[in-house]
């Protein structure tokens, strides 16, 4: 076999390994040494922008989904050089050395957290962009809000990306399965993907609409409430939270701790919002009339509980307590029904029977009782 034969053989049959090696000009080198220098650096003031955007955030009572930050690699700034390194005259120009990412859960919380940052950082608006005027409908994942600022006191720059959850959920997925990555995708997947992306910018503005929706229906409520139209407010969470904010049990519990000079602790009621629905009240002025009509026997129950003790601290249920035992008795509810109130303000419990049959026993000598 000649030699020549033995160079093809040789050429078509030994592996080629292409060189990792990255081939930058020397300029493009004198921006990798800069980068190098400063990388310390860098890395310290991520930290500490990372810390004065979630200090300023929480100060705002901004929750977010996530706040996260970085440094450029060398291997990714070394692969943006490569494409288009002729374009920047040194490191000050690459605008995102240093990058956070704000997620938020409401879609109107991505423009409170572009206010703070605003508040914040010197923001280059000429590099900053508003993805979320794009108008494609397979674009929802890259609806972004970035914004390019000034590094505190340093010529750098860095990159803040504002979204919501399900944009940045979009924005993986679609990274994941190599959409818009170059690869040709069947128009029916196209399709698929651009009804999700619709979809999930529907559900997006869905969540921030109901969130208003709520904010203003608390007001309202809370308006209400104020004004005393208590026959006008549904009894519910929010409500019966707001009705508490005007101590409604106050002036019973005042009344009991004074039989024996005693403290009252302050403890949560909202435990008996389910009792005094289970007792039938639909609205707050429900609860409003048994407080009127029922406040003397619950008075009188209380009485006969500390009258003889030497107990100086009273909890501040024992108002709403005493006000349920003292509808239930005067109703005839019976032993079943003050076993219900103890079963649904502690759970169910052998211990809620006994209680019950007590109640009723010592109830018989209640003055309420017998008028």
């Amino acid at each position: 076999m000649t030699d020549w034969w033995k160079i093809i053989i040789f050429v078509y049959l030994t592996p080629i390994h292409m060189s990792s090696k990255t081939h930058l000009d020397q300029h493009c080198e004198t921006i990798m040494r800069e980068y190098r220098d400063n990388l310390s650096w860098f890395k310290e003031s991520s930290r500490k922008v990372y810390g004065l955007l979630q200090e300023n955030l929480d100060k705002a009572g901004l929750v977010t989904a996530a706040l996260e930050y970085r440094v450029k690699s060398e291997e990714s700034l070394t692969g943006k050089l490569e494409l288009k390194g002729g374009k920047y005259h040194s490191l000050k120009d690459i605008t995102d050395i240093i990058g956070l990412r704000v997620i938020t859960f409401y879609i109107d919380d991505v423009d409170k957290v572009a206010s703070a940052v605003e508040r914040i950082f010197e923001v280059d608006w000429e590099n900053s962009v508003d993805k979320r005027k794009a108008l494609e409908i397979d674009s929802f994942g890259y609806l972004s809000l970035h914004y390019v600022c000034r590094i505190p006191d340093s010529e750098y720059r860095m990159e803040i990306q504002m979204r919501t959850v399900l944009q940045h959920a979009w924005a993986n997925m679609n990274h994941d399965t190599g959409y818009k990555s170059g690869v040709e995708v069947p128009p029916r997947y196209l399709r698929n993907l651009s009804r999700l992306a619709g979809i999930l910018e529907l559900v997006d503005d869905e969540f921030s609409k109901i969130r208003s929706e709520l904010t203003n229906y608390r007001r309202q409520v809370k308006a209400l409430v104020a004004s005393g139209n208590l026959k006008d407010v549904p009894l519910d969470g929010d409500t019966f939270r707001n009705y508490l904010d005007l101590n409604p049990f106050n002036s019973l519990n005042n009344r009991i701790a004074s039989v024996n000079q005693a403290e009252i602790q302050e403890v949560s009621l909202m435990p008996y919002l389910a009792l005094f629905k289970g007792l039938g009240c639909e609205t707050l002025g429900d609860i409003a009339d048994m407080i009127r009509e029922y406040s003397e026997g619950a008075f009188q129950i209380a009485t006969f509980q500390i009258g003889l003790t030497d107990l100086d601290i009273v909890s501040s249920s024992i108002g709403p307590q005493n006000l349920c035992l003292a509808y239930l008795l005067k109703q005839g509810s019976g032993k079943a029904g003050i076993k219900f109130m103890f079963d649904t303000l502690n759970g169910k419990s052998d211990s809620n029977d006994m209680i019950a049959e007590m109640i009723m026993e010592q109830a018989k000598d209640l003055p309420f009782m017998n008028q």
